[in-house]
């Protein structure tokens, strides 16, 4: 058996963007014979997709699709915006979001598992892509509205908006428009999640309380703060974007309109981004686990 240096394993994670013990697998199973190595991960297809899995996705594009009375919004994320505006991510995106409606799947973990018109699963589809454009690309979520009217707005490729409404179709698309751009989260106060409400409860509160009032004004100003986040929050209290003296309610009211649901998709909400472990970092690491 030959001996696998370090410089062997740095040369063929610089070759195929493996993980170092990877690349030190793969190399015993090829008794050193880096070449070997590389026509052997080629095949099993962890070249560049095993690598590229650990890199954090926070780019990408929202897609939308609609089938009468039902839309779906699905994120998929890439590692660069260059990679998401490339009609090889676009046509990916697409295919699965129209696989995912068809199925009325949104569980992501799911829908990796849906079969696409050429046959091939989105797993398969999703590892050919990552080798062949080298980034990371993952199906991050999904969501289906469904509703007799439904307004479909896209802000660029980060924003993606569905409205179900009842009423006024240019007011329909024109709240679409306004939740892309104040990004509500709730049509009323009664349907803002207690936990939020509870949450900014706690932040007046402990303001309040440094101020040394009495009981009663401290009340009063938690209350204050709460109805000031309402506004802030919920659609129907915000001003309208399209007509900035009105409150979206107020418009709402003037075209006899209402909105049932709303669901707003922002590419990378939530995603932590961090910077990659160099070479050195990463035997740092591993000599840390094996300690």
């Amino acid at each position: 058996m030959t001996a696998i240096s370090a410089s062997m394993v740095k040369e063929l994670r610089d070759r195929t963007g493996l993980a170092m013990m990877e690349c030190k697998k793969a190399l015993q199973e090829s008794n050193g014979d880096v070449e070997l190595a590389i026509d052997n991960l080629r095949k099993s297809g962890q070249a560049k997709a095993a690598k590229k899995a650990g890199n954090i996705a926070a780019d990408g594009a929202i897609t939308i699709v609609q089938d009468g009375n039902k839309a779906l919004l699905l994120e998929v994320n890439c590692q660069t915006d260059f990679v998401a505006k490339d009609e090889n991510f676009a046509n990916f995106s697409n295919q699965v979001a129209t696989a995912a409606l068809a199925a009325n799947e949104v569980d992501a973990a799911k829908i990796v598992e849906l079969k696409l018109q050429d046959g091939s699963t989105v797993e398969e589809a999703r590892i050919a892509l990552v080798q062949k454009i080298g980034e990371n690309i993952q199906v991050r979520r999904a969501k289906i509205v469904e509703g007799e009217n439904l307004a479909v707005y896209k802000h660029g490729l980060r924003i993606g908006v569905v409205v179900s409404y009842n009423g006024d179709a240019a007011t329909g698309k024109g709240v679409a428009m306004h939740v892309a751009a104040f990004n509500p989260v709730a049509v009323n106060a009664e349907q803002v999640p207690a936990d939020l409400i509870a949450k900014e409860k706690e932040i007046a509160e402990a303001k309040a309380l440094e101020s040394g009032k009495p009981a009663n004004i401290v009340e009063k100003m938690v209350t204050g703060s709460v109805e000031k986040y309402l506004n802030e929050v919920v659609l129907e209290r915000q001003m309208y974007v399209i007509d900035n003296d009105k409150k979206v309610a107020e418009a709402l009211k003037a075209a006899a309109t209402t909105i049932v649901e709303f669901a707003r998709f922002e590419v990378g909400e939530g995603i932590e981004k961090k910077a990659e472990m160099s070479f050195a970092e990463e035997v740092a690491a591993a000599q840390a686990a094996a300690q």
